[in-house]
């Protein structure tokens, strides 16, 4: 069955291709549109969409290159990233940089009512712990902004950093985003603080639940491809560390949704969000 997001996306390709017919005022598709009818067919059919989508990169392409060529590699790594992406259980594997140019990005998850962090995300921060011990002068930053829906001032990445400095890391290497609430907002969010303060910074080691390590390792190299610059991408991701969670899954749907955050529509990613999943008793989108 398909969401609702993907049907109001249908509805906007039909009126573009209504529109173009004589008579009904021609309204040409733009790029956004190219962008979210590829990656809500890709989401929705898999494999069985490559033809459609290789047409709607070419279209891309044609209409903006540079857009097409992010896309075109972003897509390229969402093919793979469910099928080939190697999980590291427990702490971060040998043969990371040992200086401050890595960076261990810890994935939060919603808290309890009160503020209190919930057993997985304790269990993730034991994996984080014992992979900034292995690697001691890589930085840490903990995402993930306020979900205690009785708790206004606790954020999953405040807990999170207090839990880490109580366990024996510096403060000064802990890094706190604070904003988010999604994990395509974690990737944002956090490439926004890097960028901005911690130049040195080249290499990133995602560490979350087994099950969401695919989603964060496409949507954070997603989001260095969209921000590239001339010089290239600022950061690349070299690797992952997991908690084995009992239970949890995160569909290419979720990832469709999630993809089209980083593209900057964000009502409809909420859409997505809502149509097929409960995420968290969060609000909805204002």
């Amino acid at each position: 069955m398909k969401s609702k997001a993907y049907k109001s996306l249908l509805a906007v390709c039909l009126a573009a291709v209504l529109a173009a017919l004589p008579g009904c005022g021609k309204k040409e598709r733009t790029a956004q549109d190219m962008i979210e009818e590829l990656v809500v067919d890709y989401g929705n059919y898999g494999e069985a969409a490559t033809g459609r989508v290789a047409e709607l990169l070419a279209e891309l392409d044609a209409k903006n290159p540079e857009l097409g060529a992010r896309w075109k590699k972003i897509t390229d790594i969402w093919k793979t990233v469910n099928k080939n992406n190697t999980v590291n259980y427990g702490v971060l594997p040998d043969g990371l940089p040992d200086t401050d140019e890595l960076c261990i990005v810890a994935l939060g998850f919603q808290l309890e009512p009160d503020g209190t962090m919930r057993d997985e995300l304790v269990e993730r921060l034991k994996v984080v712990l014992a992979s900034a011990q292995k690697y001691q002068r890589a930085y840490i930053v903990c995402t993930g902004g306020g979900t205690a829906t009785e708790n206004e001032n606790a954020t999953e990445a405040g807990e999170m950093a207090k839990w880490l400095v109580s366990n024996g890391i510096k403060e000064d290497r802990v890094i706190v985003e604070n904003k988010s609430l999604t994990t395509a907002q974690n990737a944002i969010c956090t490439y926004d603080i890097l960028s901005d303060k911690y130049p040195g910074i080249k290499k990133i080691a995602i560490i979350s639940s087994d099950y969401h390590i695919p989603t964060g390792t496409l949507l954070f190299k997603a989001e260095f491809i969209l921000r590239a610059d001339a010089a290239g991408e600022k950061y690349e991701v070299v690797s992952n560390a997991a908690y084995k969670a009992p239970s949890g899954t995160l569909s290419t749907v979720f990832q469709a949704g999630a993809l089209i955050e980083l593209s900057g529509d964000k009502e409809t990613a909420f859409e997505i969000y809502y149509d097929n999943y409960d995420i968290h008793g969060l609000p909805p989108l204002n």
